[in-house]
Order: structure tokens, then C-alpha cells, then sequence
């Protein structure tokens, strides 16, 4: 069951309460060559990203901001470290969310200008905690970066806010390791009603960095904990979105798009079941209908295995059945069967 948090709008969307879970991202090309920014938030947005992020380092990079909040649609976070000016600048360049530690921008004053600032403008502050970048009190308290190290370095900053009646927060508190990930935001689920984004931070490549946001993610929203997901990986931020929305489908979670169900195959797979499993999930990634599709292996267990699935193909020994929520419908020849599936799906 979703545990609900206080509702927070970012740009045009929502987040929070009962809201769909929010896909997000950031760019990884230089901040200041805003065409770049541009062209790749622009990928994102028709990629399904619902928040996409860049980082305001410079001065020349807040030109990039306005050049994004021109031409793209979807919300626009401003990942500030240390220098409060530059928050102040993305804000007024149209920003949507300012991620930024209040601990780490210098006096009161600071803290207070951006505050009112993103309050005068009706925008939220991300408070960021990572492993990596405790408070040396908080770390000295604990020793190392544990899940209560975590929650209260983010609260601190989170009160560093709420000093100045700001309380339009969006909380993260991500580190590398999944488990102390999962634990750090079960416990400040049960410590603050601001709304949770959720992810596993440094996570690796395409391969380790899908496993182990998968099992962090998903383990969290399964408990209902998260508003707003990021799948961190060392690859294009492409595929940063599709496997978000891979996660949020897996756990029941995304209604939009193919779900695709297929066997590991075993030795009475007679066709290349890998190949044309392969086919299939590239023949229908960009497919908006909400369906099961499955591709099995072997004509014996094939549709009795895959009955809930809407539409589905078996192999046989160069041949293959086509079937539908578990009725055989037809039997065509092995290189038939593709062509035959996607006939199918587009009827449907």
C-alpha cells in the first residue's frame, strides 16, 4: 500500500499524495553548451521523462536553463552545490525545482534568500543527502554513513529550511549500497511526510547499475516508500528512463506499454527462442497499448504457462503456435511467427 506524502507540485506536474510515480533524469552534457542541454532534454522529454535535471555550476550554465525552460515542456530542476547565487539566478530563469543542501550555501542569509525566493516563486527545494557527503559532526557522531546518519543529515537540512517557514521540500538520501539505501528511507518515511525521491545513487554501469536500482527501488516502492524514481547509471540518460519504467512495470506499478513475458528455454526449445525474443521486445518497444505479451519456448507448456498473457507465441520444431489468453488461434511456420505476432498486437 502506498504510503501517502504531502502533495508537491513541480512545473505542471505532481508529486506525492496519490500522484503517479514520477520517472526522472538528469543531462550529462556540458552545462554550458546549452544546444546540447537542449537536444538531450528534448530526447528525454520524448523518451516518457517526466523531470529532467541539470546541474548550474557556472554562471554561463544558467543560460542554458533559460534556453530549456523556452522549448521543453516537462519540469526542469536546478542542481545547485555551495553557491546560493546561482539558485537565485536559475530561479529566475523560470527553474521548476532547485535541488540543492541548505547546510552547504554559507550563512542564514543564504539559506533564507533562496527560500524566499523559491516560496515568492512557488517552487520546492530538493534536500540531496548522499553517503559520500555527511556532515563531518553527523559522521563523527555515527562513524560511517548508516541509515541514521542519512535520515538525520537530511532532516538538519531539512530544518535548516523550515527556520525560515519553508516547508515545499522534496527529500533524497541515496547511497551506493542498496541495503543501507532501502533502510535509510523506511526510516525517514516514518520521521517526515515530505514526498521521497527515491534511488540508488552511483550505482554502476547499465548492467550492475539496473540490478542494483531494481532491487532498491523496487524493494522501497513494493513497501510503498517513493514519490519520484531516478535510475542512476554510468550510460546515456536514455536509458536511465526505460529503466525506470522497466522497475515501475515489473512491480505492477506502469500501465503504460508492453509487458513482455518469455522462458529461459530448455532442451525442447527446437526454435532460437533468445533471437526472436530479442525480435520481439525491439519490434515493440516504442508500443503504447497496455498488453502481456509472451514468448515461449515450447508448444507443450507454452500457452498453459503464459494463459494470463493477452497475446502470446510458442515454438515448435520449426514451426510455432500463435495464441491468445491462452487459446491456440494458429499455427504458422518458424518464420512466420514474428510477422504473424505483430498482425496480432496490431489488431488488438
Amino acid at each position: 500500500m502506498r504510503i501517502i506524502k504531502k502533495e508537491t507540485k513541480i512545473g505542471n506536474i505532481f508529486i506525492g499524495g496519490n500522484h503517479p510515480i514520477a520517472v526522472q533524469s538528469m543531462l550529462n552534457t556540458d552545462s554550458e553548451d546549452k544546444q546540447s542541454c537542449l537536444q538531450q532534454a528534448l530526447a528525454l522529454q520524448e523518451a516518457g521523462c517526466r523531470i529532467v535535471r541539470i546541474s548550474v555550476p557556472t554562471q554561463k550554465s544558467v543560460e542554458s536553463v533559460y534556453e530549456l525552460k523556452k522549448h521543453v515542456s516537462i519540469p526542469v530542476v536546478a542542481d545547485i552545490h555551495f553557491d546560493y547565487r546561482l539558485a537565485l539566478e536559475s530561479i529566475a530563469a523560470g527553474i521548476d525545482k532547485v535541488r540543492i543542501n541548505p547546510g552547504n550555501i554559507g550563512s542564514d542569509e543564504h539559506v533564507k534568500a533562496v527560500a524566499d525566493a523559491c516560496r515568492l516563486a512557488n517552487i520546492p527545494i530538493r534536500i540531496g543527502v548522499n553517503s559520500g557527503s555527511l556532515e563531518k559532526h553527523i559522521l563523527q557522531k555515527y562513524g560511517s554513513p548508516t541509515p541514521e546518519a542519512l535520515v538525520e543529515s537530511a532532516l538538519y537540512h531539512a530544518s535548516l529550511l523550515e527556520k525560515f517557514d519553508f516547508d515545499n521540500i522534496v527529500i533524497s538520501i541515496k547511497s551506493s549500497d542498496v541495503v543501507r539505501t532501502r533502510d535509510a528511507y523506511k526510516l525517514l518515511s516514518e520521521k517526515c511526510n515530505y514526498p521521497l525521491h527515491v534511488g540508488v545513487t552511483e550505482a554502476g554501469t547499465s548492467r550492475m547499475g539496473l540490478i542494483k536500482s531494481a532491487a532498491g527501488i523496487g524493494a522501497l516502492l513494493m513497501d510503498g516508500i517513493g514519490d519520484t524514481i531516478r535510475v542512476s547509471l554510468t550510460a546515456d540518460p536514455l536509458e536511465e528512463i526505460s529503466a525506470g519504467f522497466d522497475i515501475l512495470k515489473a512491480i505492477g506499478l506502469g500501465k503504460d506499454g508492453v509487458q513482455i513475458i518469455s522462458c529461459p528455454t530448455c532442451g525442447r526449445t527446437k526454435i532460437n527462442l533468445i533471437q526472436l525474443a530479442q525480435q520481439v521486445e525491439d519490434a515493440l518497444k516504442d508500443c503504447k497499448k497496455n498488453i502481456t505479451v509472451a514468448v515461449m519456448g515450447c508448444i507443450v507448456n507454452g500457452p498453459g504457462e503464459a494463459r494470463e498473457a493477452d497475446i502470446g507465441i510458442a515454438g515448435g520444431d520449426g514451426c510455432g503456435l500463435i495464441f491468445k489468453n491462452g487459446t491456440i488461434i494458429r499455427k504458422v511456420t518458424e518464420d512466420k511467427l514474428l510477422e504473424n505476432l505483430l498482425k496480432e498486437i496490431n489488431e488488438l
